[in-house]
């Protein structure tokens, strides 16, 4: 081969290179585009969540359903409760409204907001260090404590918590929605035991069934739920611990980590709410006898 003839292989070769990686950038962004969903840009570059919302005067929202906080109509599929009545509120008084995006399973809501597909958890979400490894919260609107429910039949918790911890936990089954806090708390606090799953969007009257029915011996939900599921079923199953819950947590909205600005204007527009009482009346409208609801001082 002579010299002309290998120059033109070698620039031949170098533009394949080149179009193989371009083309792979193009291919990238693309993807990234499509799994972050609308984004807005500037010639500085991709703004943050407050300037965007300044921006559309639109938060995107997702949520899960989780009553009193979230109740969806099974008619309409219009969405109510403690916290997105709240939500909706608080968008009005600074100028913006909510679009309810998407209902997403909890173990996946924090890679939605990492890829920026909604700017936050619209729902009530329960903080915890498990979480806030990667996100950030607002402030409470109120306190949710979680009780440990058994069979109304099962003799074997006569102290309630205090028996619940001295048992061979090797023992134990608990009924447990993947990624959800009954399965973080049951892997924190029984690791021995038996964890019987249950897919991530199943309501929590799933759970209670699952330990009516004799699948499981207990399970962690919060007094609302059960006090739901005992008018539908009443007799099927007891709190064990009525005066001692086995977690007490905020609930609060969830925002992607790092988003400060945006994070610190709604908590000024939520403890407005707070301080107005308009937080208290929607507990009022939703959830006036809930035992494991604790409101803000």
């Amino acid at each position: 081969m002579n010299n002309e003839n290998r120059q033109s292989s070698v620039r031949n070769l170098a533009l394949v290179i080149v179009i193989a990686v371009v083309t792979s950038i193009v291919v990238t962004l693309v993807t990234r585009g499509i799994s972050q969903g609308p984004r807005i840009t500037t010639e500085q570059g991709v703004i943050n969540a407050k300037e965007r919302v300044h921006k559309t005067k639109v938060i995107r929202a997702a949520y899960a359903i989780y009553p009193p906080a979230s109740i969806k109509n099974p008619n309409t599929g219009e969405i109510s409760g403690i916290c997105v009545d709240v939500l909706e509120k608080a968008a009005e008084n600074l100028g913006f409204k909510v679009e309810w995006t998407e209902e997403v399973p909890w173990g996946n809501m924090i890679a939605g907001l990492q890829s920026e597909r909604y700017d936050m958890i619209g729902s009530a979400v329960w903080a915890n260090a498990s979480r806030a490894k990667g996100a950030d919260f607002s402030i409470a609107l109120y306190y949710n404590g979680v009780g440990i429910y058994a069979r109304a039949n099962d003799d074997r918790f006569p102290n309630g918590l205090a028996s619940l911890r001295a048992m061979d936990e090797s023992k134990l089954k608990i009924s447990v929605i993947d990624g959800e806090m009954s399965d973080l708390i049951a892997q924190t606090d029984f690791p021995k035991a038996q964890r019987v799953g249950l897919p991530q969007l199943s309501e929590g009257s799933q759970l209670l069934l699952e330990v009516a029915t004799g699948k499981a011996d207990i399970t962690f939900v919060q007094p609302f739920t059960a006090n739901e599921y005992l008018q539908a079923n009443p007799g099927s199953v007891k709190n064990i611990s009525p005066d001692r819950p086995i977690r007490v947590f905020p609930v609060v909205y969830m925002v992607k980590d790092g988003e400060y600005e945006f994070r610190m204007m709604l908590d000024v527009a939520l403890e407005e709410l707070v301080n107005f009482g308009f937080v208290n009346r929607m507990i009022e409208k939703y959830a006036p006898d809930d035992p494991g609801l604790y409101r803000v001082a």
